[in-house]
């Protein structure tokens, strides 16, 4: 079994769902935005997790896609495209069909790129400003 951070293969984990991907994306991407918040914000865990919870919902995360699609690789494109047209075992309470597939896909890029340990990749692409 690798470390927690150790890099796997990328043919590896292109073998995995894009639902699993999006599983790991998922938590990653949770957090990335908590790190952050707690880092560069005085507020209370309640302000906190107020403002994660905007940047983390499938809302959020689709608002995000549309700043970093026109940067994205070929390949980090087929990822995405794969979590997005993924079939999902569940269906969101509280965004559009479309906020929820785009999401997945989002999830499953940030999911792929965190397990083959492209950090510098993950903090340019979706916390750059």
């Amino acid at each position: 079994m690798p470390h927690l951070n150790e890099p796997i293969e990328k043919e590896r984990i292109k073998q995995l769902s894009p639902v699993v991907l999006a599983f790991v994306g998922d938590a990653a991407y949770t957090l990335y935005v908590r790190r952050g918040l707690a880092l560069s914000h005085g507020f209370k865990t309640g302000e906190l997790n107020h403002l994660a919870s905007e940047k983390v919902s499938a809302h959020g995360q689709s608002v995000a896609l549309e700043r970093i699609l026109p940067l994205l690789t070929e390949e980090e494109e087929e990822i995405y495209r794969r979590g997005r047209n993924a079939k999902k075992p569940t269906k969101s309470k509280n965004a559009s069909v479309q906020e929820y597939v785009r999401s997945t896909g989002f999830e499953a890029l940030l999911g792929y790129l965190y397990l083959t340990g492209q950090e510098a990749r993950i903090a340019e692409l979706f916390f750059a400003e």
